[in-house]
């Protein structure tokens, strides 16, 4: 960092930042944040990469720590901008991903009286943060950036903020002012006592089932949670954001639970004995929808201790690091014989649990529609054909709306982290952020952002972003010229859907103005070598899909009514 720049309070917040490895702030530019950005343009450990809107750059943010289990900046100006990025950090509280969002401020002398610009930020966004403070002192940076950091990061993580007056900023920073160094924070382990009593329930139990969460994913805990299924033989149901904890090419994977009222029956959750919950927020599934009664016996593995909640009253709960935990769970219940001599038995009863399981309904719709020539496209197509098109460890960000379920419900996920899904906040607007973000992080795979009309209007100014810093991402957008989701569950509840409905730009006029490539299929036919055509090409590009919903009510006919959470 250049010397004319050291010594300013904005300089040293640059400096801490890069202390914590942090690889990128996201922000639209603003006047009371000139000083942090004439900083971050001295510097190069940092990269700072402007947005067309701070939601952009909050979603940016928050899939970078989803992904990454690390903290990425959200930076915006006071007001307005700090205003534009309350979604992104409600979706990153809800989602459970790390982000630190930086907000310029109006000078100290202003925030005691009515003044332009001006609203309390902090008390904003005090319900959707873990922590957020106000710079008052210039000494005090490296120990707030240091806790938002550390804050955000802890299990389980979330959003935190900073807020920084404008006269602060460029106030010179204490000589002897330092970053603080990260430090290393482990996770404790269970007792021996709470594995031996997990251990035996399990071995009691004949048919057992587990249920996994984000916080599978977010520990990286996906390989521990899959040689526990293989040694005990037990079969796993994922909610949408556990998505690729287990290989769904594996006969033991129910795929994703939480969509339909029937879901919870054909996963087998009503024949089980046992639930073992691991890493799993009740935020994206309600316990009262495969617990109904409250009666279900559980383990409950995680970080963090249960929720309080009526339908989820574990027997036992282990707390600590998730792998870890699975490790000394499988090896307290092998020597018991469950994963000897009656491992037949075992698989004998699991062949009866998951025979006419969800996912033998989910793969022979797979099966049936992949061949299908109906146009408008049908959603079992259009994810047969997205599924083909992509390798195993390609990442699929999916926005919010009627086609999340579709994702969320059909596309075979195979590693972690490779269908992003937000379903705690769910967001409309996230998919291109989102995918621009996983592509910074991960530059080897192809990434698509699979976006409803809906939803990708939201934020579609962000094309732009992506052909400016080169992330050559794919934006699928199925189009319906409405609201898809909302007309789904209204023609459920009312009979008839209203104010669902709007006009739309040609997709591909639109995609090829922001200077991408863009294809629209011709045929049912032509939509495999469409997208393989967008995902070959050397640049960002977008193909528009029409889509056929109707699907949705027959969907709905054959397995009950939507979920809340859907």
């Amino acid at each position: 960092m250049a010397e004319s720049s050291v010594r300013t309070t904005a300089a040293l917040v640059v400096a801490c930042l890069a202390a914590e490895g942090c690889p990128y702030v996201f922000s639209v530019p603003g006047e009371e944040t000139m000083d942090l950005l004439d900083a971050l343009g001295h510097q190069e450990q940092v990269r700072h990469v402007t947005t067309r809107h701070e939601q952009g750059a909050a979603f940016m943010a928050d899939v970078h720590g989803r992904l990454t289990g690390r903290a990425a900046v959200a930076m915006a100006t006071l007001g307005p901008g700090a205003t534009n990025l309350v979604t992104g950090i409600a979706d990153a509280y809800l989602d459970h991903a790390p982000m630190v969002a930086l907000t310029g401020q109006a000078g100290s002398d202003k925030t005691h009286k009515e003044a332009h610009q001006y609203v309390d930020v902090v008390r904003l966004l005090e319900p959707v943060t873990k922590w957020n403070q106000r710079v008052e002192q210039a000494g005090a940076v490296p120990e707030i950036v240091r806790k938002a950091f550390r804050v955000a990061q802890l299990e389980k993580p979330g959003p935190t903020h900073i807020e920084l007056p404008e006269n602060i900023a460029a106030q010179d920073a204490p000589l002897d002012a330092r970053p603080l160094s990260p430090t290393s924070t482990y996770l404790p382990h269970p007792t021996d006592e709470a594995i031996a009593h997990a251990a035996r329930l399990l071995a009691g139990s004949s048919r057992p089932l587990v249920l996994v969460g984000n916080g599978v994913l977010r520990r990286n805990a996906a390989a521990d949670l899959r040689a526990f299924a293989r040694g005990l033989h037990v079969p796993v149901a994922v909610t949408f954001m556990g998505k690729g904890a287990i290989d769904d090419r594996s006969h033991l994977s129910l795929m994703a639970v939480g969509l339909q009222a029937r879901d919870h029956v054909l996963s087998g959750f009503d024949r089980a004995d046992l639930v073992v919950a691991v890493g799993y927020d009740l935020v994206e599934y309600a316990p009262s929808r495969w617990n109904p009664d409250g009666r279900k016996r559980i383990i409950h593995v995680d970080t963090q201790p249960a929720e309080v909640d009526a339908a989820y009253r574990p027997e036992v709960e282990l707390i600590g690091d998730i792998g870890r935990t699975l490790r000394r769970l499988l090896e307290a219940v092998l020597p018991t014989g469950v994963g000897g001599r009656d491992a037949d038995a075992r698989h004998r009863a699991h062949e009866t649990l998951v025979h006419q399981d969800l996912r033998t309904a989910l793969l022979a719709d797979l099966r049936a529609y992949a061949a299908d020539d109906g146009w408008p496209i049908r959603p079992q197509k259009a994810i047969a054909d997205l599924r083909r098109a992509l390798a195993p460890r390609d990442i699929v960000v999916s926005d919010v709306g009627a086609h999340k379920i579709w994702v969320a419900r059909l596309y075979p996920a195979y590693e972690p982290n490779t269908v992003l899904i937000s379903n705690g906040f769910a967001a409309m607007g996230i998919s291109l952020p989102g995918a621009i973000a996983a592509k910074l992080v991960h530059p080897e795979r192809r990434v698509v952002a699979l976006c409803g009309d809906g939803g990708f209007l939201m934020n579609s100014q962000e094309l732009e972003t992506a052909r400016r810093i080169g992330a050559n991402i794919t934006v699928v957008v199925w189009r319906d010229d409405g609201y898809g989701l909302i007309d789904w569950k209204q023609r459920n509840a009312f009979g008839r859907p209203f104010g669902v409905t709007f006009g739309n730009p040609d997709f591909v006029a639109y995609a090829r103005s922001f200077g991408l490539a863009a294809w629209r299929p011709a045929s049912a036919a032509d939509l495999y070598p469409t997208l393989m055509r967008a995902l070959e090409h050397d640049g960002p590009s977008l193909v528009e899909v029409p889509i056929d919903y109707r699907e949705n009510l027959r969907l709905t006919e054959r397995l009950g009514a939507l979920s809340s959470s859907g």
